[in-house]
């Protein structure tokens, strides 16, 4: 999913407001959620002048909610159109809810088609930073040491060596600390093009649901970025000669100053290739899948049945 898909959820969900343009987003985040859902001829571009024409986005918005069953009983596009809130939030929450399941679905398929549990999230973060050299390691998604963000920035920094900027990194040892790192995350895992919709009082309150689905995130965009770069890799069986070449990524505006070692390109791709195809399930551990835990991320108090 791209980043800019993010910021437009992101702008949507926490800082929403309800202009024409801001109704029209919805048309294009759930185009980009569910491609060629929306009937782009049946559609009007802001401004619009005509009431009817409002009405005609916000019931095509409220249909395509409904083929991707999402509750929305008893709402109509007029709620949106009147600027109703809470069911507008109501309706985000429920699209939020759908990328990531798609994202976890995703997620599966790297793991030829077994259920990935938060344990499988869990013992893969923690195997990424360990494999850096760093130490840091948790026990489960609510553990209190979250809360600082150096455990995520380690995370970033393992599966992308160069995108943190440890001189920007605080010890997270106070609220402002933390909220400053927890930003730090937040923009860092955007610009890799991870998903997310967390906002930084889900880290620093260690909302669990909502940094299980971070953990998900990072996990899907290294193990997708892994099987790219396998792909692009030259077959030896083609008689290509394997060279060093610099990562194609655009490279990030500020150099990593973290003093950890970090492990070659080669051995980072193999890493991944066996995580995947080694993940542990252990249903003593959690019997939930990764899938059930975000399908209950509580909805807005004001959801419309």
């Amino acid at each position: 999913m791209s980043c800019n898909l993010n910021a437009r959820l992101h702008y949507l969900a926490h800082e929403l407001d309800l202009t024409y343009s801001c109704r029209w987003l919805l048309l294009e985040v759930l185009d980009k959620v569910s491609p060629g859902s929306v009937n782009w001829k049946h559609a009007s571009k802001p401004p619009i002048k005509m009431p009817f024409r409002k009405v005609e986005n916000c019931n095509q918005v409220i249909k395509i909610g409904r083929q991707l069953k999402f509750s929305l009983v008893n709402v109509g596009g007029n709620d949106i159109v009147q600027g109703n809130k809470k069911l507008i939030l109501a309706f985000l929450w429920q699209l939020m809810r759908y990328n990531m399941l798609q994202l976890l679905k995703n997620l599966r398929s790297h793991s030829q088609g077994k259920e990935i549990t938060d344990m499988d999230i869990l013992n893969w973060v923690n195997n990424k930073v360990k494999s850096t050299g760093r130490i840091s390691q948790i026990d489960n998604f609510k553990h209190k040491s979250l809360s600082s963000g150096i455990f995520f920035l380690e995370l970033l920094s393992a599966v992308e060596p160069r995108v943190v900027n440890w001189n920007l990194v605080t010890k997270g040892e106070n609220d402002d600390e933390k909220r400053l790192n927890a930003t730090y995350i937040i923009s860092v895992a955007r610009k890799l093009g991870c998903s997310i919709f967390l906002l930084p009082e889900d880290i620093m309150e260690v909302n669990q649901k909502m940094i299980l689905t971070l953990a998900a995130s990072v996990m899907y965009w290294s193990l997708q970025k892994a099987a790219e770069d396998g792909e692009s890799s030259p077959s030896p069986a083609n008689g290509s000669t394997c060279t060093s070449t610099p990562d194609a990524s655009p490279a990030p505006s500020t150099p990593d100053a973290s003093p950890a070692p970090s492990i070659s390109g080669e051995e980072e791709s193999s890493s991944l290739a066996s995580d995947v195809s080694n993940l542990n399930i252990d249903d003593t551990a959690s019997n939930d899948t990764v899938s059930s835990q975000v399908e209950n991320v509580d909805s807005p108090s004001g959801e419309h049945e």
